[in-house]
């Protein structure tokens, strides 16, 4: 089996290293990480620096929060690209900027190893469950020696393009998220302050042409009050900065982004920070005078 080194084990990353571990996998983990003796205790092997597990890995796989912290990883004193040697595979799951993911592609081309971009989508139980989407973005060859442990780790896996390509396509899922959970709160606060049941109208929209996988898991977190993180708002935040710049850079105009974009800028202001993008529902409510 191939030595597998995972740098990132927080909310989605030690779930998926866990899945990997038990499928077999011999993995190398940094032993900084909080988390790195729940994998140790699972077989799993710990090293002291970014530059030594790369140099011990055949496919370094990185789970980081944002752009400098995968730049810091990779391109670092006794980072990844110091130490990784030619013929591995790097694979960023992370979000992070297109353009980062083909900075990094670029480095590591120059030290003949393969980069793949990869972020995912399913959240905290996607990744518990191995049961995330995968958009991936690199050459054909790496994607299919990597293929086996997406197959692990997620339900689907697509090649999309070449460097930066997943990184885009998981931009413009985070828009349509973001939009359409603005949508389901909107709706719901409308209904709400009109007396109208909301899990009847739940009910009702899910059997038409408004259903959607945002409201009926969305919905019903509005309806049962749980705005505990599956996602956080200041994560998806984040992943919307992304994309504005994104559109930036290719003279796109995301009207629509950059509305729900500042919704989540004022739900941080409330002090909403670490609860679930859902909680765009308790923006609406405040701002409707519902109690």
């Amino acid at each position: 089996m191939k030595k597998v080194g995972f740098i990132g084990l927080g909310i989605m990353g030690k779930p998926m290293a866990i899945n990997l571990v038990n499928a077999g996998y011999e993995l190398l983990v940094l032993e900084s990480n909080k988390s790195a003796g729940d994998l140790t205790q699972k077989g799993a092997k710990a090293y002291s620096t970014c530059k030594e597990l790369a140099a011990n890995s055949e496919i370094v796989i990185t789970m980081l929060p944002d752009s400098p912290e995968v730049n810091e990883v990779v391109f670092g004193t006794d980072g990844v690209l110091a130490g990784i040697r030619s013929g591995s595979v790097f694979v960023d799951m992370s979000t992070i900027a297109p353009s980062t993911a083909r900075e990094v592609a670029v480095a590591m081309e120059e030290k003949g190893v393969a980069a793949l971009d990869a972020p995912v989508s399913g959240g905290q139980v996607g990744a518990e469950s191995g049961n995330l989407s995968i958009m991936v973005g690199g050459a054909q060859q790496a994607f299919d020696q990597v293929k086996p442990l997406f197959e692990i780790m997620g339900k689907s896996a697509v090649l999309i393009g070449e460097a930066g390509a997943g990184q885009m396509t998981k931009a413009c899922n985070q828009m349509i998220v973001g939009i359409t959970i603005q949508a389901v709160a909107e709706s719901f606060a409308l209904a709400k302050k009109a007396g109208v049941n909301l899990e009847k109208m739940r009910e009702a929209l899910l059997g038409g042409f408004a259903q959607s996988r945002i409201l009926d898991l969305h919905g019903q977190r509005i309806i049962d009050r749980n705005f505990e993180p599956g996602f956080k708002i200041k994560l998806h935040r984040k992943d919307m900065n992304i994309a504005l710049m994104a559109g930036k850079e290719f003279k796109v105009p995301l009207y629509g982004s950059a509305l729900v974009a500042s919704q989540m800028d004022a739900v941080l202001a409330a002090g909403w920070d670490e609860k679930d993008h859902s909680s765009l529902a308790l923006l609406m409510e405040k701002m409707s005078g519902i109690e």
